[in-house]
């Protein structure tokens, strides 16, 4: 199970998508496990992080292909870095060998489907506030894998940590605008996901 910034992370996330939208979230995060085989199906939408050290196996993969041509969506955080990122496309390529990564557009729908996001920064962990770049992964790129019909169905954060930014909500020392981008962003995301 992977539980990097669990279950803070999750906490503040699901109260920030209660308060600013009419979902109705859960209160609690819910773990899920790839090699469970039907317990992803049961989410809409799922979060990794770390994927730069993802352990995703081939049977896994095929599960997680399924779950996303199915509808479910799928956004991997937290990886910086030419190592982890090739570790990422590594596993990633596993669930879909054919579907080219993508870097998304400043106008496509994500970005815009609650807050305009026109200015995607940067987001640095907790940890590296001010020390500079994990694993000299410098600048943040939003990408994505799309079905056929153009639906992000993984969205990809690299060289940006929105789960640490999410965790350190109420940090008063972990800068507010980085919490509130990752949450906006978030947000588009998971409406993106239900609606999309």
């Amino acid at each position: 199970m992977w539980t990097q910034d669990y279950p803070r992370a999750d906490r503040h996330f699901s109260l920030a998508v209660r308060r600013l939208t009419r979902l109705s979230v859960r209160s609690v995060e819910q773990p899920v496990m790839l090699e469970d085989g039907d317990e992803a199906f049961n989410w809409p939408w799922l979060y990794a992080v770390q994927v730069g050290e993802w352990g995703l196996n081939e049977g896994e993969a095929r599960v997680m292909r399924e779950y996303l041509l199915r509808g479910g969506f799928f956004m991997a955080d937290d990886f910086h870095g030419i190592e982890e990122w090739n570790e990422f496309e590594k596993r990633i390529k596993f669930v879909f060998p054919d579907r080219p990564i993508e870097d998304l557009a400043d106008e496509d729908p994500i970005f815009h489907t609650v807050y305009d996001l026109n200015d995607k920064v940067q987001v640095p962990g907790q940890a590296h506030l001010g020390l500079g770049y994990k694993n000299n992964g410098i600048g943040a790129h939003w990408r994505g894998i799309k079905d056929d019909r153009g639906r992000i169905m993984v969205a990809i954060s690299y060289n940006s940590d929105l789960g640490d930014a999410w965790e350190y909500a109420d940090d008063p020392y972990y800068p507010e605008k980085f919490s509130g981008l990752a949450i906006r962003i978030g947000v588009n995301y998971v409406l993106y996901a239900m609606t999309h």
